[in-house]
């Protein structure tokens, strides 16, 4: 065994509010992110998304003290995970690569290069797998392989998903404890499950495992809290007009209010990490509709962030890892409709049912390439000279 290293994927967030818009310019540049029919699209709607959101996300970012903690809350647990692992025996060196912003996947590889290393272990912070977090991840990942003969002397291998560690239940199920046992009603309380939410799309035409992986951990944590309380999942966090993966968190919270329930405990159950889905979306914004919606009692789980038991969990899940077969990045075929995460899906032409949906796409998005033309001033229209 060479020299080894752990690569460790995150989103990545605006550290200060002057990088919010190239944040999300560099979010939804990602076609993994927003999937389209037509590559020349892409850039010019993300420029537009992140310039119309940019303020209202700015503002989201200064309530939680001017920028994301995602980065240096990664740093400690990339921190805590390399003192683990020597603890093991292992003497490995943790790198970070974030998707969207600063450090940068591909400034980590350059370092991992740099530094020598010949056996990596690449793994996502995403405990449940979909191909808008690390598929996407991976699919950079690929791509620098495939073009670098350097890293193709490597030894690596991919960790897809980890939802079911026990380590990882039993963390989640101690920290949804201690918050129960601080509530007024410590038996009746609702454990209130909020995942990151995806498009159906995803699901029901791309293969994407992310809805059976959440529903399975959700199953698992409960299982291991071993209480009676009554427990929902929901989605948070969609974008746009499109239909995402339902209920939403927001339309729960109001039935629940409804339904009489007076006491939450809310668990955020995709994010391991403190970060503005975390500090300000639920911790705000929901918040208030709960109350609004009069439940009374509103408590949320913490993120795991340095938990020393998941690290603890982290550093045996690499330590199996480099022990096992390696999985390769087109290995990673997902259950289901057996599709590969990447590329995106196949177009149908002609009178069938997929055909039909993507006609009604193709309309809108004919209006919408318009639309972005007319504001940025890019694409074909303009290279032909009609616009």
């Amino acid at each position: 065994m060479g020299r080894v290293g752990v690569l460790l994927l995150n989103l990545g967030g605006p550290e200060q509010l002057s990088d919010v818009r190239p944040f999300l310019y560099n979010l939804f540049s990602d076609p993994e992110i927003i999937r389209l029919p037509f590559r020349w699209l892409q850039k010019p709607l993300a420029w537009f998304i992140s310039t119309s959101r940019a303020q209202k996300s700015q503002e989201n970012y200064r309530q939680i003290g001017g920028g994301s903690p995602l980065r240096r809350i990664t740093e400690e647990q990339a921190s805590a995970l390399q003192q683990d692992l020597r603890a093991k025996g292992l003497d490995a060196t943790v790198y970070i690569g974030m998707r969207y912003w600063h450090p940068f996947t591909e400034e980590a590889i350059a370092q991992i290069k740099r530094d020598g290393v010949q056996d990596l272990i690449i793994l996502p912070l995403y405990p449940q797998f979909s191909i808008s977090t690390s598929g996407s991840s991976f699919r950079i990942l690929e791509d620098l392989w495939k073009s670098d003969p350097e890293l193709q002397k490597i030894n690596y291998t991919v960790i897809p998903s980890w939802y079911e560690r026990p380590g990882y239940i039993e963390s989640m199920a101690d920290l949804v404890r201690q918050e129960l046992d601080h509530c007024t009603s410590p038996q009746e309380a609702t454990v209130f499950f909020s995942a990151h939410g995806v498009p159906v799309s995803y699901v029901t035409e791309a293969g994407d495992p992310y809805q059976a992986e959440i529903e399975n951990c959700t199953a698992l944590i409960m299982k291991a809290l071993n209480r009676p309380n009554p427990h929902v999942l929901a989605y948070q966090s969609r974008v746009g007009p499109i239909e995402w993966l339902q209920p939403y968190t927001e339309d729960e919270l109001v039935a629940l209010g409804e339904k009489g329930t007076q006491e939450l405990v809310v668990v955020p159950v995709s994010f391991i990490s403190e970060h503005i889905e975390t500090l300000q979306e639920i911790d705000m914004e929901y918040r208030e509709v709960a109350l609004e919606s009069g439940i009374q009692h509103f408590r949320r789980v913490p993120a795991l962030n340095t938990y020393p038991k998941f690290i603890d969990d982290l550093g045996n899940l690499v330590v199996e890892a480099l022990n096992a077969p390696a999985v390769q990045f087109a290995e990673v075929i997902r259950p289901g409709k057996q599709v590969k995460m990447y590329p995106q899906e196949n177009w149908e032409w002609g009178l069938t049912s997929a055909a039909e949906r993507w006609n009604g796409r193709l309309a809108m998005l004919g209006f919408l390439a318009l639309l972005v033309e007319l504001i940025s001033g890019q694409g074909p229209l303009h290279y032909v000279g009609l616009l």
